[in-house]
């Protein structure tokens, strides 16, 4: 079963790997655990996973007026992962462009 949706390519994102070359972020199922995050991230790669540490973000509400009146919706929730790979190891998430 596919528990990454997207790797997580963010100025945030980006300022963390610039501070530490070998973590990587991905946006990932909700339902997924560290581990079933750490095999897939390891077989897709193919690389070694020393650490994840996740976060759950809860879906917002929000509102913006607009020449039709007021348009209400919510933001998707979603589970981030921030991996942390062995020494020398990277992963480049812009080689098939």
């Amino acid at each position: 079963m596919a528990f990454i949706i997207k790797p997580l390519v963010t100025e945030k994102m980006t300022k963390i790997t610039d501070k530490q070359p070998n973590r990587f972020g991905f946006v990932v199922r909700p339902e997924a655990n560290k581990l079933q995050i750490k095999s897939e991230v390891e077989s897709l790669y193919n690389v070694t996973v020393v650490d994840v540490n996740t976060a759950s973000y809860a879906g917002k509400r929000s509102a913006r007026y607009t020449k039709a009146g007021l348009v209400k919706g919510q933001k998707a929730a979603f589970k981030k992962a921030v991996v942390t790979l062995k020494e020398g190891d990277t992963i480049d998430f812009y080689s098939n462009i």
